[in-house]
């Protein structure tokens, strides 16, 4: 694996980054949305059994390439699955040349100050220690409100954070999400990139992340974010608008690549046959990929 050359993609890559990163809270919404319900496994060996099919679909099919796929995000369990005999991050980059990252927040905290902070991230070091050919991570928290004192802290507890990933020779993907639905969505936008460049400021030049970020209601609000030299790329997430909905916001803002995750998969179904599942994605890909341009 060369460090320079996934750099090299996810500074400068035509495409964007795929969110596989389904955890323990989200995948029975996403299996659910695949066609796979409840009444269909028993256990969480078997849910995660079945998530890992439906990643492994997509990462196998023909369209899912470099060509458009810069980059995947994966869940921690999804570290040690195999496609063809190998591990899920060495195909994505051996066979793929898709940048592998890894999330590794534990879930949010209760709602308070209008914000959801991350978890503690118990055993944070070693997790990143035995990330083996993982070039980076992510992290997510959550803005429901315009709360200056939360949103600072939100924000303030994703650098420390990245700090410790960039230690441990990573790239973090810092994501102060804010929620699609908030009624001071725009106001929050405003305090989130003051807070952003004001945390960015205070980073060494050897300290370099990434950022995700909820798509603005001001289109390019971010580029003077995304032109900061502590920052190695800007993406978007989907937040709950459908793919055609993200896909026309995120074509507003030059200045940021797709990361999604329910766009992306939107319309699979586990009951397609392989032909109608790679069209699917296929056009959903092409769609994210003209976005992201």
């Amino acid at each position: 694996m060369s460090k320079a050359e996934q750099r090299a993609q996810m500074s400068n890559g035509a495409g964007f980054i795929a969110a596989l990163d389904q955890s323990g809270g989200s995948t029975p919404k996403a299996l659910a949305l695949y066609g796979v319900e409840a009444s269909d496994y028993s256990s969480d060996e078997e849910m995660f059994g079945e998530i890992q099919k439906m990643r492994a679909r997509i990462i196998l099919a023909d369209d899912f390439t470099k060509d458009k796929v810069i980059g995947a995000i994966l869940f921690e369990r999804t570290l040690g699955e195999e496609i063809d005999g190998r591990k899920v991050a060495d195909y994505l980059w051996s066979v793929k040349g898709i940048v592998p990252f890894l999330k590794i927040d534990k879930g949010l905290e209760e709602k308070a100050n209008g914000v959801q902070v991350m978890k503690p991230i118990p055993g944070l070091a070693e997790t990143l220690a035995k990330a083996d050919g993982v070039f980076g991570t992510k992290e997510r928290s959550v803005i429901h409100e315009a709360n200056a004192e939360g949103i600072a802290a939100v924000v303030s507890q994703q650098f420390d954070v990245g700090r410790e990933v960039v230690k441990a020779g990573m790239i973090p993907i810092i994501e102060p999400e804010v929620n699609i639905h908030s009624e001071t969505k725009a106001a929050a936008e405003d305090i989130l990139k003051v807070e952003l460049l004001k945390n960015l400021d205070q980073l060494n030049d050897n300290q370099d992340v990434m950022l995700k970020l909820t798509i603005p209601n001001q289109a390019n609000l971010y580029d003077e974010v995304a032109d900061h030299p502590r920052v190695l790329r800007v993406v978007a997430l989907s937040g709950g608008y459908s793919t055609e909905q993200a896909c026309n916001l995120l074509g507003q803002n030059g200045k940021m690549i797709a990361s999604f995750s329910r766009a992306l998969t939107e319309g699979l179904a586990k009951q397609q046959s392989d032909a109608e599942f790679n069209a699917a994605l296929g056009g959903n890909i092409n769609k994210i990929f003209s976005a992201s341009a």
